[in-house]
């Protein structure tokens, strides 16, 4: 924005205006990103600007800011505004600085500054919420000081995304710049909501008196300062009076804000108030876009609804039913999203709507390009693949020429093979020291002269050779593998070992010692040793007591080992060798003289093989190139057993006979500057280190005057390739230098296990130039290009070269993927090496080394260039001028990242160079990355210090996140930090980097920090869908229907039909003249049974009771109650048999039942509400109930949570006298309302429904077709009798079809898990009717009984049909386990089935005992999202196995419409279910009787096709397939299958999801999830997972649960919260209740135990 500062708007040519409002109309549609949009706006203005030189400021013109620190005005995304900073500081760059860029700290000062443009921006990203226990807390005295503001974040502090100015110190305090107030965040006192303290001193006309007088205002072309980011989509309505009294917020209340939140605002914001009177309509937008975000309109009607979380135990026990405050007749009209923002009338103050509003401000808005015109299945490829990016550079140079080494040298005395040597210095020189060993304390602890080595190695070789058997079997032959196990601490023994192998001819493999079985890829050494055949491993005694051992004491046999046999070296144990034996030294030839091993990129551990004369070679040309002289003294840090520790510490020196002294890696960690006094001491000449030697060196310098470096020839940097190690070196020269270190020793060299030593710094001649360094531009490296970077010096990698090719060496550089083609002279590739000295193979593994070992490389057309074969060494590089080589990183590291290759190294110096001392456990820090939705993603672990705040880490990760950004222009998938000391290490302490990528996809690296981007890393996500206008004419969707070959979507169960005469209880329309009927012809058929928790019968009912008993309530009610007919009475009952009583009772009284479940007597806080909220209404004029629920009713407890004064009048019906009514009421029409049936739905939404008398007996009559109920038949329930289709089978069905029902109560089953089903054998039940919570509790409580179950004699094989009540998608997983699971016990896998109901009509299908078995089909999800029906094959990726609903009941059809255009859908369309049937629901009864609402809903026509037949709408997705089954009829079977409720999808992307689709991939994302549940707020995902194993996993679900969202259903997770378990409300249905779980989020009632807020 910085053009907008020099141009006259008003002055613009019109066209250039009009285009202007476009854009901004753009941005704020969200079609244009903020980052396009500057883009846009800076090139249209640009011919206009002036460049004005900056003057200083007039009286009237406020200070702008120096164009350094651009500012932006509105809330940018963050890295939209860093990139463009970057742009606007390019142009500010002076000229003079080329020559400062060859220092080497230049990559941290690059860091600081990518950073100080983000230093003054308060961290828009919403801290994590953490809950207390979980960690530590930081005290409030570590946090932050004012004045070092970058990023301390209070959790109620609402964060504004935008830049905050410190004002020029030049200028008077009192003009700030116009953005620094308007973006300024003043948290307002404790009392107000966050939302409203932002807006706390909105217009100046209502500040106190006392301020002084409004500065003149500022030129109009600063206007529209604050455009709102995009307007929501409904504009604000919030009640006149609540705005004045947020915005006259006295001044001195400000002041007392709780002091930890006062220290974080930067001094001079706190005391002086903003003092312009800003333009009136930019305020105004302002404030209307924050408002729309930050607080949420309220309804007018509504209660905060009855919390749930507070009071309920954490134990699932209680489900609790709980509706949402307000009451409507769901309409559908009202679309989903405007019921989300408003979120039920929750006032969403709470610091987590504000972190989630943060969170969406730091959310880019991506520009939607169209979309083909329809929606192929088929070709829809799933990934938006990123096109290259046309400016992209590209190599330009010729094809590169192989480099030479120089020849390698003949001297004459070259022994013939290294043996050789060893046997030439112990005859003539046996005094010469040739090893010094060193204690803990950094002490000389032995010396090991070359005679005692010789001596030594020759006693090793005869006894591995002779003595290890018995007399006459020999266990070792020559060629035989043989592990090396000693620790870093005793070289002797290891030199003894590794020499004495060679004299056998038997092969060494050095291996770490195995401290414990977790060893970081112990598994992985065992596949070494199996790859290489090893059956015998040397070690020495002290090593072997301390092995990890059996209780037997054998030596613990490891995971993935072969069997060994352990030899102990010490020399008490060797045997000398007879006078005649001499150890045989051939010449050395091609076979392997030891095996090296090697830690690949997936943690695999190969062995390289080195023949004898590629080692012999190698310490030639090793000898030429570092110029080694006889009896010279060599320092060793580094790992003897491999690498540069042994090809110069243990082989050359040996050929030399040098002297060599090894500083065990426990000194270093206790004295780092142990190396540099043995330096001195022993006046080395050659010095082995790594760059952490040299750095840990440097820190622990003082000035001690004794120490010199001056004997130094050569400083040998093992990992002179990496990036950091410029800045190592140097910085260890600047503070050696004063003691005698010369800047041309230090010698850089770079190896692989491969190629062996690859190129190596030759030790210079004082005063000779030193060598080059090379200023590479990063973004060119990420595209596999050099360039030399000459314009952001920031994002420049600086690289020192490794020296020149080894001699007798040749050198190519070839593409890293795809075949070896030789790369262009300006072109990154992997080095290969054809040399004499390099590895041979990898042992036993001979496919790997062909890939490895015989490369061939290509020219540009493919043709190889020569015969000869190369070796390639895995690291990235090429060759610069004069022939020296540049390595720039590793295969191994190499991260591709939408085409563009990273190198982790790099990362992790950007990492380290962010000041990460507060935060970063000893600079600690690993990166890999790791696969999620087709692309690589960068993820960064570090150790946390344990003493770092939680403020410290979580800012330490936000800049971290900015310097990469900058620098590298990649985005970060995840950063997390972890305690220190918990990461796997590899032996010499470093990090173990594929053990901990697996610890990380496993979930067992349990970070206690963590911050994940996806939003901005993801860039490869589908395009969303935008939906096609629905313009299409229903003829033309008729005919596309028909052309397709798609029948219209419908189905339809059998006729009821005329049931015959002699069934009497045809002539009686109501169910009072069935059960009077009953009562007379069948007075003692016991029509229920209620069973106890016992499985003991504890009340019956015949006819004839159940009938007085109905008298009996029906006279109370005349006379006690004074009810009038037609006035409504609730019953409020536990499950039994007084409840169908008192249901008759009404009828009989002509009253209107309505069935309220009854409060739960422990958690009266959260149900007792939801009763009261149903009497109330549907105005009761009584209550029927027992006596101990009306104590309660009465009770104090219930005073608590409603007013108890209020309620109508209570009845109890235990102890009534034998009275009968004067006449038994019989309805005037069959019209008339039987009952009303009152239902919580999983949105919360509570809506009670009208039952006529006709279709309470249509319905009995279609469920006793269906299920063949008559008296004969005994049917088992175990379900809740409170609504829907439950109530029907418990109270009604019986009276009408005269079966007998056993009634069990679910709550019993709580107690005695087999309860149901015991009662099924022991009465041979053949129907049986249950819900998914019984199925559930059966198949947790009962898993592992079973066989107890079989032995106390329990068998299923009676039952036929066992039918899950329910009404929502089948839970086909449950069914399956649970048919599973009892089939043991004789449950046929047939038997279980499903029922369907919804609001309009309670039951649509249900499997009966006739007709086809229920099918199962796979339907492609990505199809599903589309709302298209495809179906694949079982096992097809991304595909989503659903179940039949059951059969359609008789007299029932039902048909697949388009919720938007009310028009039938062909049967490849998912669409929402309409039924028409005799025993549809009448309408809602609500408060209101919005008539509107019951047309719309009962009562609907089809917009075309048939526009006759009057259906309902059940508010359910589903589709009708036409299976290959047949009906009884011989027709083929219309099955329906009901995908899940319309009220619940999420509409994300323009695709329709269903939740439980997510819930179930996130369950599978990790062992400790138990449930979850999603919702989404404001476009945002949100995952509530409940977390059952330890508090530490918690953070490891996060991005477990990411990932899997993301593959599997290609949504970013906005908010991830993790939760105890039980905290996921569930109905009594067993239903998750997400709009409940929504509300207690943004309400802040969850206690999560983390939130975590992905980017």
């Amino acid at each position: 924005m910085m053009a907008d500062r020099s141009v006259d708007l008003s002055a613009l040519p019109k066209e250039i205006r009009d285009q202007l409002a476009e854009l901004d109309l753009e941005l704020s549609e969200g079609d244009i990103t903020q980052k396009g949009y500057e883009k846009k706006r800076t090139k249209l203005l640009a011919p206009y600007v002036i460049q004005a030189p900056v003057e200083p400021p007039r009286q009237n013109d406020v200070q702008r800011p120096a164009p350094s620190s651009s500012s932006s005005h509105g809330p940018p995304p963050s890295s939209s505004s860093r990139h463009r900073e970057r742009r606007s500081r390019k142009s500010h760059r002076s000229g003079g600085t080329r020559d400062d860029r060859y220092r080497s700290d230049i990559h941290s000062e690059a860091v600081q500054a990518a950073l100080a443009k983000h230093k003054e921006e308060k961290m828009a990203l919403p801290m994590p919420t953490k809950r207390r226990s979980t960690y530590v807390p930081s005290p409030i005295n570590t946090r932050t000081p004012p004045d070092s503001s970058s990023g301390s974040e209070d959790e109620t502090a609402v964060r504004r995304q935008s830049t905050l100015i410190v004002p020029q110190p030049a200028v008077n305090p009192n003009l700030q710049s116009p953005d620094a107030w308007i973006n300024r965040t003043v948290q307002g006192s404790s009392t107000s909501s966050s939302a409203s303290s932002t807006l706390s001193h909105g217009e100046a006309k209502s500040q106190p008196q006392s301020l002084p007088k409004p500065q003149p205002q500022y030129k109009p072309q600063y206007q529209p300062l604050y455009q709102p980011q995009h307007q929501p989509h409904h504009q604000p309505h919030h009640q006149p009076h609540q705005q004045p009294q947020q915005q006259h917020q006295p001044q001195h209340q400000q002041h007392q804000q709780p002091q930890h939140q006062q220290h974080q605002q930067p001094q001079h914001q706190q005391h002086q108030q903003p003092q312009h009177q800003p333009h009136p309509s930019a305020h105004t937008a302002a404030v209307t876009d924050m408002m729309a975000h930050s607080r949420i309109a309220p309804s007018e009607n509504s209660a905060p609804p009855p919390d749930v979380t507070a009071v309920a135990p954490p134990s699932r026990a209680t489900r609790v039913d709980l509706p949402s405050a307000t009451v409507r007749g769901m309409s559908r009209g009202q679309s989903r999203s405007s019921m989300m923002e408003t979120a039920d009338g929750v006032p969403v103050n709470s610091r987590v709507s504000t972190k989630i509003q943060q969170l969406l401000n730091t959310l880019k808005r991506p520009k939607r390009p169209p979309l083909s015109e329809f929606f192929t299945d088929d070709q829809e490829e799933i990934v938006e693949v990123p096109q290259p990016d046309p400016n992209m550079p590209k190599p330009e140079g010729r094809q590169i020429i192989p480099v030479k080494g120089e020849p390698l040298g003949v001297v004459s005395n070259w022994p013939p093979a290294l043996q050789a040597a060893l046997a030439r210095w112990g005859a003539t020189q046996g005094k010469s020291p040739a090893l010094t060993a060193l204690d803990i304390t950094g002490k000389p602890l032995y010396t090991l002269t070359y005679g005692k080595l010789w001596s030594r190695s020759v006693k090793l070789a005869y006894t591995l050779l002779n003595k290890l058997g018995t007399k006459n079997e020999q266990i070792l032959k020559p060629g035989d593998r043989v592990a090396l196990v000693f620790p870093n601490s005793d070289p002797g023994m290891f030199w003894v070992a590794f020499y004495g192998c060679l004299l056998a001819e038997v092969i060494p493999v050095p291996i770490e010692v195995p401290l414990s079985r977790k060893d970081a890829g112990i598994s992985q050494v065992g596949f070494l040793l199996g790859s290489c055949g090893v059956g015998l491993a040397l070690t020495s005694e002290i090593c072997l007591k301390g092995l990890p051992k059996t209780p037997t004491g054998e030596i613990m046999q490891y995971k993935g080992w072969p069997r060994l046999k352990w030899v102990v070296t010490d020399t008490k144990y060797l045997t000398k060798p007879s006078k005649d034996w001499q150890p045989h030294i051939p010449t050395a030839n091609t076979d392997p003289a030891y095996i090296e091993y090697k830690a690949s990129k997936d943690g695999t551990v190969v062995g390289v093989a080195v023949s004898k004369v590629a080692m012999l070679t190698h310490c030639q040309a090793l000898t030429q190139a570092c110029n080694y002289c006889e009896g010279e003294t060599l320092v060793n840090v580094l790992d003897f057993k491999k690498d540069i520790g042994l090809w110069h510490g243990v082989l050359t020196a040996v050929m030399n006979r040098v002297h060599t002294v090894s500083v065990p890696y426990a000194v270093m960690k206790a004295c780092p500057l142990s190396w540099v006094q043995r330096v001195h001491i022993h006046k080395a000449r050659i010095a082995l280190v790594k760059c952490r030697d040299l750095h840990w060196a440097m820190m622990a310098h003082r000035e001690q005057r004794d120490t010199s470096l001056a004997s130094l020839h050569m400083l040998i940097v093992a990992d002179g390739a990496n990036p950091w190690s410029v800045s190592s070196c140097d910085a260890f020269l600047n503070v050696f230098q004063s003691h005698g270190l010369k800047p041309e020793v230090i010698c850089p060299c770079a190896t692989s296990p491969e190629a062996m030593t690859v190129a190596i710094r030759r030790p210079g001649v004082p005063g000779t130039p030193l060598p080059a360094r090379a200023i590479l531009s990063l973004g060119g490296l990420s595209h596999g290009v050099i360039r030399v970077n000459t314009e952001d010096k920031n994002s420049a990698l600086t690289v020192q070269d490794v020296g020149h090719v080894m001699p007798g060496a040749l050198m190519c550089i070839v593409r890293p993927e795809g075949p070896p083609q030789l790369c262009k002279t300006d072109e990154i590739g992997e080095i290969i090496i054809n040399s004499r000295a390099g590895g041979n193979m990898y042992y036993g593994l001979p496919g790997l080394t062909k890939n490895t070992f015989e490369v061939i490389p290509v020219n540009a057309n493919g043709v190889p260039i020569g015969e000869i074969s190369f070796v390639r060494s895995g690291l990235l590089g090429f060759v610069g001028p004069g022939s020296l080589i540049f390595v720039v990183g590793k295969i191994e590291g190499l991260l591709m990242v939408s085409g563009r290759r990273h190198n982790a190294d790099d990362l992790v110096a950007t990492a380290l160079a962010v000041e990460p001392v507060k935060t970063v456990y000893r600079g600690r820090i690993t990166v890999f990355s790791v696969t999620v939705f087709y692309d690589e993603r960068v993820v960064i672990v570090a150790e946390q210090r344990p003493d770092a705040s939680e403020e410290d880490s979580f800012q330490w990760m936000s800049r971290v996140l900015q310097a990469i950004d900058s620098i590298h222009q990649v985005g970060l998938y995840c950063l997390a930090l972890v305690p220190a000391n918990t990461l796997p290490k590899t032996p010499l302490g470093g990090i173990h980097i594929s053990d901990t990528k697996q610890y990380f996809l496993d979930g067992n690296l349990h970070p206690c920090n963590i911050l994940l981007c996806p939003h901005t890393c993801v860039t490869n996500l589908p395009k969303p869908r935008q939906k096609q206008p629905v313009g299409v004419g229903p003829a033309s969707v008729m005919v596309g229907n028909l052309v397709a070959g798609k029948r219209i979507a419908q189905a339809t169960g059998r006729d009821l039909g005329m049931i015959d005469d002699q069934d009497l209880v045809r002539k009686h329309q109501y169910l009072t003249e069935a059960l009077q009927w009953r009562a007379q012809t069948d007075a003692d058929h016991v029509l229920f049974v209620l069973l106890n928790n016992k499985g003991v019968s504890v009340s019956t009912a015949t006819c004839v009771q159940l009938h007085k008993r109905a008298e009996k309530i029906a006279a109370a009610l005349t006379e006690k109650g004074s009810i009038n007919t037609g006035e409504n009475v609730v019953l409020l009952y536990p499950p039994g048999i007084d409840l169908i009583a008192a249901f008759y009772g009404c009828l009989y009284a002509g009253c209107v039942p309505v069935n309220v479940r009854p409060p739960h007597p422990q958690n009266l806080g959260a149900t007792l509400p939801t009763v009261r909220m149903i009497i109330d209404v549907s105005k009761a004029a009584c209550i029927l109930t027992t006596q101990s629920l009306m104590r309660i009713l009465r009770s104090k407890e219930a005073a608590a949570s409603v007013n108890i004064k209020t309620w109508p009048t209570i009845i109890d019906t235990d102890d009534l006298p034998r009275r009968r009514p004067p006449q038994i009421y019989k309805p005037p029409t069959a019209e008339m309302i039987a009952y009303l049936d009152f239902s919580v739905s999983t949105t919360g939404m509570l809506t009670g429904v009208k039952i006529s008398h006709a279709a309470v007996s249509a319905l009995c009559r279609s469920v006793k077709l269906q299920c063949e109920l008559y008296s004969s038949r005994q049917i088992a329930i175990c379900l809740d009798p409170y609504c829907g289709l439950g109530f029907v089978l418990w109270c009604l069905a019986s009276v009408y079809a005269g079966h007998q029902s056993i009634l069990i109560p679910p709550f019993e089953l709580e107690t005695c898990c087999s309860l149901w089903l015991s009662t099924l054998s022991q009465y041979r039940v053949r129907d049986t009717f249950c819900s998914y919570s019984v199925m559930e509790l059966c198949t947790k409580g009962l898993g592992t009984q079973t066989e107890l179950l079989k032995a106390r004699g329990v068998s299923l094989s009676c039952v036929r049909s066992c039918v899950v009540i329910a009404e929502e998608r089948p839970r086909l997983t449950l069914s399956h386990s649970f048919s599973k699971l009892f089939k043991d016990i004789g449950l046929s896998p047939r038997a279980v089935s499903t029922a369907f109901g919804s609001r309009v009509n309670l039951a649509i299908c249900l499997q009966g005992t006739t007709g086809p078995d229920p099918c199962t089909v796979y339907v492609d999800l990505k199809s599903l999202r589309h709302d298209r029906v495809r179906l694949v094959e079982r096992g097809a990726p991304q595909s989503l196995p659903l179940m039949e609903s059951g059969k359609i009941l008789p007299g029932v059809r039902v048909i697949i419409v388009n919720p938007e255009t009310k028009g039938p859908l062909g049967d490849s369309h998912l669409g929402e279910v309409w039924v028409n049937s005799p025993h549809n629901a009448s309408g809602y009864y609500t408060i209101y009787g919005e008539e509107s609402l019951q047309a719309n809903h009962f009562n609907t026509k089809l917009s075309f096709g048939d526009p006759q037949t009057l259906w309902a709408r059940t508010g359910y997705l589903g589709f009708v397939k036409r299976t290959e089954l047949l009906e009884a009829s011989g027709d083929r079977h219309d099955a329906l299958f009901v995908v899940g409720s319309l009220d619940e999808t999420l509409e994300l992307r323009g695709l329709r999801y269903h939740p439980i689709d997510i819930e179930t991939s996130v369950s599978r994302a990790h062992r400790s999830i138990a449930e979850s549940a999603v919702f989404t707020w404001t476009n945002l995902l949100v995952v509530v997972s409940e977390l059952c194993g330890s508090e530490q996993d918690a953070l490891d679900l996060v991005p477990l649960i990411t990932n899997v969202v993301l593959e599997e259903h290609h949504l970013i997770t906005g908010v991830v919260v993790i939760v105890d378990p039980g905290v996921i409300p569930i109905n009594s249905r067993g239903e998750k209740q997400r709009m409940h779980l929504r509300d207690s989020f943004l309400a802040d009632q969850l206690d999560p135990i983390y939130v975590a807020y992905n980017m």
